[in-house]
């Protein structure tokens, strides 16, 4: 039984093959040493020659240096009737510069006589003189069994003589696919156990998630004697995904005791998942195990009070383990406590005064009752209790907007949001198009503040979302409208709630900006007292 555990991350290849996922190289190479940081030990890179991307992908790679991970070359099994040393996938494999290629064969006597129409004994032969061709170039050769647990049970006896095969070809890695994700965890264990007892080659686990099991059935797999788990980052794959190994990772590891990464590595696998989720583009769920936002947040007032006295009560591991953190949701399931935490995390005193904590919780929950949501607009929820315990200081206020919104027959929408506020006493009127009346609002709102706030221009919308809350009323029914802004080194959220949704969208707006100013205001207040204690005057 294995005490460590090789991980194999396919993310460049199988990951891209999920819907909405498209990478550059550039991409595949920011991922692949992103990767080697968090410690895999093999980073599939791709198939040489299928496509102009891999070619430049492995080139480039080649010169590249990479401290635990060997990059892998995916190609399959030499073509019926022919010579595996005339092969071409088979020479792109060697020629592509890694030290590790490996190729998938059939294991499935159903797909042997169907899907590639030839001989029982050829497909041996094809196993055979692939894996010791390569082998023969000095590579490291991992064979993957493709659909070898349905081979398994349709004829056992064959899917072993597969295996049987590569291993005496030299094949370094048996690695055995549940390729149609349909292998339930009681039987993977069977199978591998079975496995394990035929052949002395290391064995491996390639699992899909068709019947949500992928990570079940690779720790399935490992605890019957599997040595490599082969997996993408956040599950990405075709269909409905690959092994996630974000999951995969710390169950191994924490739950299992197996050696996998180092304890600093495992501590960055939050960052990593999230970091490759933005180069994929693709949305990461919030409630994703161990690295998603929402991992360890609580919002049920009793589960709070309980984690302040010690977190284990709610939380399976410290979140701080995989690089995650704890957060306390704030909403109308809030009690004292969850008020309480994020008072704390923003340093305010509420023992000073217990009755406007009481007041406070009041407002939140007949705010969420009114449409608000706070446990996604953390800088909303902020400015809040701020402005209740601290005051704020009034960045300006305003006077009036109006909307204009033009179509003509031959002529593009135009929209343009004229905007009166007052900063500092002083009367400002300002007007600015857009591409959208929201986008002319926040044009005119930033073009009055920014000679009173230069920083105002690092900082920028990057997402916006609108919520029907009532859809019975149609388009006059109230809408919420949740805000991402950023200024490139920090991100949060606002929201805004009306029956109006340029009003809705004005809220957020303010709100937006009035986080990241006032933020900057008190870090600048805060600066000049430390200097003035110092003795030093800024002038």
């Amino acid at each position: 039984m294995p005490t460590s555990v090789k991980i194999f991350d396919t993310t460049l290849r199988d990951g891209t093959q999920g819907e909405g996922i498209s990478l550059s190289v550039e991409d595949k190479i920011k991922i692949a040493r992103k990767l080697d940081e968090l410690g895999v030990h093999y980073i599939e890179g791709g198939w040489p020659g299928s496509n102009s991307k891999d070619i430049e992908f492995f080139e480039r790679t080649r010169t590249m240096t990479f401290k635990n991970a060997k990059i892998t070359a995916f190609g399959s099994t030499r073509r019926k009737d022919s010579k595996a040393c005339d092969d071409i996938n088979l020479n792109r494999l060697v020629d592509s510069g890694v030290q590790v290629a490996t190729i998938f064969g059939k294991s499935w006597d159903f797909h042997v006589t169907t899907a590639i129409q030839t001989t029982l004994e050829e497909n041996l032969n094809m196993i055979y003189d692939s894996v010791q061709f390569l082998k023969s170039k000095g590579l490291e050769v991992i064979y993957d069994a493709e659909h070898f647990f349905d081979g398994y049970k349709n004829n056992a006896e064959y899917a072993l003589q597969t295996i049987s095969k590569a291993q005496d070809a030299g094949a370094d890695w048996i690695v055995l696919c549940d390729t149609n994700g349909g292998s339930l965890p009681g039987e993977i264990a069977q199978i591998v156990g079975a496995v394990k007892a035929h052949v002395s080659t290391p064995v491996g686990i390639h699992a899909h998630n068709d019947c949500e099991l992928a990570v079940a059935n690779s720790l399935a797999a490992v605890q019957a004697g599997a040595g490599q788990v082969q997996g993408t980052i956040n599950g990405y794959g075709e269909r409905c995904g690959n092994a996630n190994l974000s999951s995969v990772i710390p169950n191994l590891q924490l739950k299992l005791g197996y050696s996998v990464l180092s304890d600093e590595q495992l501590k960055s696998l939050t960052s990593v998942s999230r970091y490759i989720s933005e180069i994929a583009n693709m949305h990461m769920p919030i409630n994703q195990p161990f690295v998603g936002n929402a991992a360890f947040a609580h919002k049920g007032g009793i589960h709070v009070s309980a984690i302040l006295k010690d977190a284990s009560t709610y939380e399976h591991i410290k979140p701080e383990l995989v690089g995650n953190k704890q957060r306390v949701l704030v909403s109308e399931l809030a009690g004292q406590s969850n008020v309480l935490v994020k008072a704390q995390e923003l340093n305010l005193d509420f023992d000073r005064d217990p009755q406007k904590s009481k007041e406070i919780i009041e407002k939140i929950k007949e705010m969420e009752h009114q449409g608000y949501q706070f446990e996604g607009a953390d800088a909303t929820l902020e400015l809040i209790l701020r402005e209740a315990f601290e005051g704020l200081e009034e960045i300006f206020t305003l006077e009036s907007f109006k909307m204009l919104v033009e179509k003509t027959a031959n002529h593009a929408v135009v929209s343009e949001a004229i905007v009166k506020v007052k900063v500092h006493g002083e009367t400002i009127y300002t007007a600015a198009e857009g591409n959208g009346p929201v986008n002319a609002l926040d044009n005119a709102l930033r073009k009055a503040l920014i000679q009173y706030y230069p920083d105002i221009k690092n900082i920028h919308l990057s997402d916006y979302k609108v919520r029907v809350l009532d859809e019975k009323d149609a388009t006059a029914g109230k809408v919420r409208v949740l805000m991402e802004t950023t200024d490139f080194s920090s991100t949060w959220n606002t929201l805004g709630v009306s029956s109006n949704i340029i009003e809705a969208s004005w809220y957020a707006l303010v709100d937006s900006l009035r986080y990241a100013l006032l933020g900057r205001t008190r870090i600048e207040r805060e600066d000049k007292d430390q200097l003035e204690q110092l003795g030093v005057v800024n002038h």
